[in-house]
């Protein structure tokens, strides 16, 4: 008995081998080799998340506002200002580094009195003339002594006389003696005469006052400046104030006052 005749299938050797072109695993799913992860119970853990950095936020700057006029104008005066003030205050001090200047010193040496009669009128005539001494201790600075000077003595508030200053120029450490007349008329006699009585019989002494203002011009140099103001003002204490009679001076200070 023959076996029945078997058909195999033939296969063209030359046609195009059949590919499946569909993915193993569908792109919308994750799986690995050992199958879906939370199906085999297994502890997946995602990787970390990178920090996030915050950037910051960049504010606009608001538009500068524009300056007043009035602003910039006192801002240039300010400045202008403060160089003059800078520049004076730079000359300043190099003329005084180079002249080195020395307050002028005064003193009251003599006091002589002439006349102090009382009258019928019942007012007061003085006559005093006053020794002064003036010195200049600069070596670099002169002083002109110009006209309009006055000198006045005092007793409490009673101007008893008064007179003037020469017109001169003090030299360079120079020691000037002038010598001064004062008179005056004051009046109520009988209540000025009978004070200065009581006062020289409670103390024995009578205080006086000199008062010197005096224009000067100073010369730095060959340089002569504008005119000043010299204010001095003398303290004295005398003994008496009796007519032709030697006055003796126990007291004597100065006091110099420099004033533009």
């Amino acid at each position: 008995m023959t076996d029945p005749q078997r058909i195999h299938p033939t296969y063209d050797v030359e046609a195009p081998a059949h590919r499946d072109s569909s993915p193993l695993v569908p792109g919308n799913t994750a799986k690995s080799d050992n199958g879906d992860p939370i199906e085999n119970g297994n502890n997946y853990h995602h990787p970390p998340t990178p920090p996030q950095r915050t950037i910051p936020v960049m504010h606009s700057k608001p538009p500068k506002k524009k300056r007043s006029c009035c602003c910039k104008f006192f801002c240039w005066v300010f400045s202008i200002l403060l160089i003059l003030i800078i520049a004076i205050a730079i000359t300043v001090g190099i003329l005084y580094l180079v002249f080195r200047p020395k307050l002028p010193k005064y003193s009251v040496d003599e006091l002589r009195i002439t006349q102090f009669d009382a009258s019928g009128n019942n007012s007061l005539s003085v006559t005093f003339n006053v020794t002064i001494t003036a010195r200049n201790p600069n070596k670099k600075i002169g002083i002109y002594y110009v006209g309009g000077s006055h000198i006045t003595a005092w007793y409490d508030d009673t101007q008893l006389c008064e007179g003037s200053l020469p017109k001169f120029y003090q030299g360079h450490r120079n020691t000037t003696v002038l010598n001064l007349p004062m008179t005056g008329q004051t009046e109520d006699t009988n209540g000025l005469v009978n004070k200065l009585e009581q006062q020289q019989q409670q103390s024995g002494n009578i205080p006086l006052n000199l008062k010197v203002k005096q224009p000067v011009r100073i010369k730095l140099g060959k340089l002569k400046l504008f005119k000043i103001n010299f204010k001095v003002k003398c303290k004295l204490v005398v003994d008496s104030l009796s007519a032709n009679s030697d006055i003796k001076i126990t007291s004597n200070s100065c006091k110099f006052k420099l004033r533009l």
